[in-house]
This record gives C-alpha cells, structure tokens and sequence, in this order.
C-alpha cells in the first residue's frame, strides 16, 4: 500500500526536525519524516565518539523557535545536542510523523500526476513536494587504503564508532585531523599505549574557551528570556562582523593566525614537532579547530605525528606516504564525509530521468541553496553553498525553512487560483529555471573569488572534484535570510497537471498562458 502525503521530508536532524516543526506552524499536518535509523539526531545521533562535542556557542547551536535555557556549557557535549532534538521532537508534537527505520531508497518524479514516488525500505510513498534533510555530514567516508583488508584490529570511522572495542592499552592510530581527530586524540590518549596520528595537512587551532554554565545563570534565563535572546544575539553579532575578514580581506586573518601560533607554542615545546604541526595556509582556508587539549596530548611520550597521510598497511604495519611506519591494533578514521558528493542524490530521479547525481556532475547548484532545475517541488536543506566557516548553521537552516514555507504557500496560491467556470486549477508544481539556477551560482561563484577558501592556499573539503566550492555562503547569514525570504515566482516555471479532455461538444478549457507550462 502506498500513503499519500503533502510533504515527504527525509531525515531527523536539525533540518528534518526544523522543517516538521515549521510546517506544523503553518498548519500543515499531512507530512512524515523518513528517518532510515531508529531514533532522531541526524550527525548528533551517528558521531558519539569520545569528546564529540560542538564548536558553535550553545546558545547560537539552537533553534530560535526552541531556546534551551538549561545548556550545561558554553559549548555543548554530543549527548546533550541530542537530548535537546529528541525534546523538539517531543515538545512540538512530532512523533506521530516520523518513520524509523525508513531509509529512502529512490525518489522518482511523476509528471503526470506532479507527485514524488517514493521507495524506502519501509514501504511506499507519493509525495506532492519532497524536502531533503540529509546533511552534508551523513555519509562517512573512508579512503581506499592498499592492503586494509589484511589489517587484523579493528577498523571504523569516528561517525561509526565502535563503543565494543576497548583501547585501552591499544596501539591506535587515528587517521585525519579534522574537526573530529582533534576532539578524538585527547579523550583516547590517556588511556592507550601507543598514539599514532596520521596528518597530511595541520588544522588551525584555535583555543576552545569552555566552561559549566553556572546554576545562575540558567536560572536567570529560565526567568527571564530576554536575557537568553540577548546572549545569542550578541553571539550571532560577533560573528556577522567577522564575515569579512573570510570573504573579502583574507589579509586581515594575520593576527588570528598569530593568536593560534600562540595556542601551539604553550603546548609544544619540541620545534621539530612545532614545526610538522604549523600550516603552510591561510588560516581559515580550511575549517579553524577549536581546541584546549588537542596540543598538550600531541605533547605526550605516547603520541607519535606523522606528517604525511596513510598509504598502505601491511597487516598490522601501516605506512605513510613519506614511508613512515607504525604498528597499531586499531584505526580510527577521522577522513571526513561526502559532502559535494552526497550520496542521497544517486536516488533522486527527476523530471528527464537523470538522476540528481548525473544532474550535478559538474558541481552541484541549486537556486538559494534549495531548489535545483529539472527536480520540481524537490528542495533542500544545507543544500549548496548554504555551509558557514564561522557561525551556526542554524541560521542558515531557518532561513531556509522561511523560504520552504513560502514555497508551500506559492503552490496553495497556484493550485487555488481560479481556472475556466470559477474552479480552482488543480494541483500545481514549481521547477527552477535553469537560467535563474546559474544567475544565482554565477553571482555566488564571482563574491567567492575573493574569499579565503578560494584564496588561501589548502584543498580543502569545502571544494569539489573540480576544484569549485560548492560548499560555502560567501556571505553573512542576515544576507541569506533576505535573499531566501519570499519565493520569486519568475525563477520558477510553474508545471500543471494534464486537463481532463472535454466531452464532445463541451466548451474546450482555456490554454496555459503566462509562465505555466502543462506537465
């Protein structure tokens, strides 16, 4: 049996749980959630590894909707991000639409019909618009190393941690130094015998300034809410001024970079280590680490840095690059996700059969971030060039909520307009015009010059294949919020269902005219 809904949106993260609640406060019931694991969190649910903890304030890592006077510290823990969704989840009624354990395994458009088919692997759905909450940081991704089937230890990546394997006494090695490797080095290190990390490029990183939120002080936001809006207001507007030091004078970075040479000296004493751990880029061209500890544990007798990245393993041995090698028992993969390559859209199939994947082969577009041409009422969330380097992608999340609840508006004015004999017109869709998809990226693509991912000197994984960045906003989340307001309906070519052929001599039904087009 198939179910019919208005809405399909698919995962449980902040974006999925973002747009249910949004469309519950637009009076929109008949939607679900396709969740394929059991329980809410997106990549606050899968990444539970050692220390995983986030590197946005805790009070600008929350939906304005739902502030969360109650956050233990400045800067939130996995476990406590994740009880913050599972409560969303609670406080705004949400149950009753998710679908656990209901992986969407192919999407298809029906041009007939204006309708989204449906297969997951818990049964079938059509959906008039389909909302596409994977996340860029869903899909883990693991390097093909020579010889890793012969390696005998265990293997996994930080976003599939094994919680059954013991370190204790283990010879690790983590591989990457990327956001999660530097919150993984210091909470394994203690216990472990030997520390093998594998680097092919040092981060930036910066001092991690946590702390408990006093007792008081959540009291006070509890009674006074003002006060918690004061606080992340003051958070996001601290952030908003830094915007331009990314995206238009990567120069002005100098004194950062001055500031996260400090943070290294007070930790490592050993110039030859310094000196593997300093970049060779602009800081900020690649994701700036936030960190208090990740230092003082390379520092340890037990911890080896291997500057170049892992090449092959020979059984228990793995070698470097540079021909290095180390013994471990296991590793650890800390290599990041498929971002410009998300795998969600391999099974996204659109209005000429291609799928989204083939769509975006060259790089990935999609106007405002949402809505990518030739896959009407399709839009995602995190979509591209949707990415911040230095604030909460929760702004940017909502922003695009506003313009999915505006979009769902745009199809009730179109659906209801009245058509021949004073009726409404039927069910309508909304593709996005190829030439408004590239105005939109050729305008993002030409402020991105200047800016210190394009500029800095590092491959980083905000670029794709092609060397494109398809992954930032280059600018600040106020600019996006204006710009993903109000759905422009002239981007859009409006698609109707077929028309009923009148009865013989039955007065024929006016023709689509103006920027419609019959499916």
């Amino acid at each position: 049996m198939t179910e019919h809904v208005r809405v399909a949106v698919i995962g449980s993260g902040f974006g999925g749980l973002g747009a249910a609640v949004r469309l519950r406060r637009e009076g929109i019931t008949d939607f679900v959630v396709l969740e394929r694991a059991g329980s809410v969190g997106g990549t606050w649910r899968d990444n539970s590894y050692p220390g995983c903890a986030c590197d946005v304030p805790s009070h600008l890592y929350s939906f304005s909707f739902a502030p969360n006077p109650d956050w233990p510290r400045t800067f939130s823990g996995q476990e406590h991000i994740r009880a913050y969704l599972e409560h969303v989840a609670d406080s705004f009624g949400l149950r009753p639409h998710l679908r656990f354990d209901t992986e969407v395994l192919r999407t298809t458009w029906d041009a007939q019909e204006l309708c989204w088919d449906i297969e997951t692997t818990g049964g079938r759905y059509r959906a008039d618009v389909v909302v596409s909450a994977t996340g860029p940081l869903s899909d883990p991704k693991v390097p093909q190393i020579p010889g890793l089937d012969t390696f005998p230890g265990k293997v996994f990546h930080s976003a599939r941690w094994d919680h059954d394997a013991d370190l204790t006494g283990q010879r690790v090695a983590v591989v990457g130094t990327g956001a999660s490797a530097i919150q993984i080095v210091p909470a394994v290190q203690p216990d472990v015998s030997r520390l093998t990390l594998f680097q092919r490029t040092p981060p930036w990183v910066m001092p991690r300034v946590d702390r408990a939120v006093s007792g008081a002080e959540r009291a006070l936001h509890r009674a006074l809410p003002a006060t918690a809006r004061m606080r992340r207001g003051l958070l996001w507007g601290i952030r908003e001024l830094q915007v331009q030091a990314f995206t238009k004078h990567p120069n002005q970075l100098g004194l950062v970079e001055r500031l996260a040479k400090q943070n290294m000296a007070r930790a490592i004493k050993d110039p030859a280590l310094r000196a593997r751990l300093t970049p060779d880029y602009r800081i900020g061209c690649k994701r700036i680490l936030l960190s208090s500890t990740y230092y003082p544990a390379l520092a340890q007798p037990n911890v080896d840095v291997v500057a170049s990245g892992l090449s092959e393993i020979r059984g228990s041995t793995l070698v470097a690059a540079d021909g290095t090698e180390a013994e471990a028992d296991v590793i650890v993969f800390g290599t990041g996700f498929h971002v410009t390559d998300m795998p969600i859209a391999e099974r996204v199939v659109g209005a000429d059969g291609r799928t989204l994947a083939e769509s975006w082969k060259d790089g990935m577009e999609a106007l405002r971030g949402a809505s990518a041409a030739g896959f009407p009422n399709w839009m995602t969330i995190i979509g591209p060039n949707t990415g911040l380097g230095n604030s909460s992608m929760i702004l940017m999340i909502e922003s695009q909520l506003a313009y999915m609840a505006d979009y769902l508006r745009q199809l009730d004015l179109l659906a209801g307009s009245p058509g021949p004999g004073g009726t409404g017109r039927g069910r309508a869709a909304l593709d996005a015009r190829p030439s408004a998809v590239h105005a939109w990226n050729r305008r993002v693509q030409e402020r991105m010059k200047r800016t210190v991912w394009n500029t800095g000197g590092c491959t980083s994984w905000y670029l794709d294949a092609n060397g494109r960045n398809t992954t930032v906003w280059p600018g600040t989340t106020a600019e996006f919020r204006r710009a993903t307001r109000r759905v422009d309906l002239a981007e859009y070519e409006v698609l109707r269902a077929p028309r009923v052929r009148p009865a013989a001599g039955a007065a024929a039904q006016e023709p689509v005219g103006g920027n419609e087009v019959t499916a």
